[in-house]
């Protein structure tokens, strides 16, 4: 398997953690985690992938080990996650690239796509939202709710997802064998998201993931005129984005490859090898040199 290196980047005067493999003469694939996480939950995927291609997975800022600075000192939001991720490709010499999205990564990979749709070459979404459809009531009427109106109610409720349980549950719910996947996960994030101040962090983050929503019909629009080869490969049994989300690109990319796996949230720790197979094979037939 490909060599895996660890980088900080200083973008916009902010230290950019990110895994990268691969030649970098190779075609680029840029890898967006999603919440609690970062790109530790690639790090599976990163050495298989870069065998063929040159591969660059960053922490966002506020996350992984990427620079947090205070809610205070930086105002956190989709679109400033997004203008530090162009800033680290453009510091990266990086013009052409697939994307792999997930959870959060998806709007910043939306919003990446839309500003420059000639730079994307493909694009994977595991488990991460462009549709209305998918998102599972349960755990989002708690965050609409606080989006709505923050009392100490809907904060005390939202900030149940920052618990270790909850954290927890984000990895096994949808799982068939729990065993497969480790507790090195839950435990990593949770302290992670432990750190002093990374709380208002993701509060922020949860107000503006509002923002989201009401950029879909500008995807669907940008998915229907570019037409990116597009992979949708989600964990069926996911509670936070069901499988609509998923076969909801079908309106759009009508020969969009949508493949439901057995699994949740993050497919990658219980479904590893068949979904790296499918990615791979996806991105062989979509990727040229």
């Amino acid at each position: 398997m490909a060599t895996v290196h660890h980088r900080y980047a200083t973008v916009r005067g902010r230290q950019i953690f990110y895994r990268e493999a691969g030649p970098h003469d190779a075609p680029a694939v840029v890898l967006l985690h999603g919440f609690p996480t970062s790109s530790f939950m690639f790090r599976n995927l990163i050495p298989i992938l870069g065998e063929r291609y040159h591969v660059i997975a960053p922490d966002h800022l506020g996350f992984g080990l990427s620079d947090a600075p205070s809610a205070d000192e930086f105002d956190y939001t989709f679109d400033a996650l997004t203008d530090l991720t162009k800033g680290l490709l453009d510091h990266l010499g990086i013009r052409r690239y697939a994307m792999y999205v997930q959870d959060y990564g998806a709007p910043i990979g939306w919003r990446l796509a839309m500003n420059d749709p000639d730079a994307v070459t493909a694009v994977v979404t595991q488990n991460g939202n462009g549709y209305d459809e998918g998102f599972v009531e349960g755990f989002w009427k708690t965050v609409r709710d606080y989006q709505r109106e923050q009392t100490p109610q809907t904060e005390a409720a939202i900030r149940s997802a920052l618990t270790l349980d909850v954290t927890r549950w984000q990895y096994l719910t949808g799982v068939a064998d729990e065993s497969v996947v480790s507790p090195d996960t839950w435990h990593h994030d949770y302290q992670l998201l432990s750190r002093p101040g990374n709380d208002e962090i993701q509060l922020k983050l949860f107000r503006d993931y509002a923002t989201n929503p009401p950029l879909y019909p500008d995807l669907h629009a940008y998915l229907r005129e570019h037409r990116p080869p597009l992979f949708a490969v989600w964990g069926r049994n996911d509670p936070i984005f069901g499988p609509a989300g998923a076969e909801a690109f079908a309106q759009d990319v009508p020969d969009a490859e949508i493949h439901l796996l057995e699994g949740g949230h993050f497919l990658l720790e219980s479904a590893l090898d068949e979904a790296a197979a499918l990615i791979t094979d996806f991105l062989v037939r979509n990727l040229k040199a």
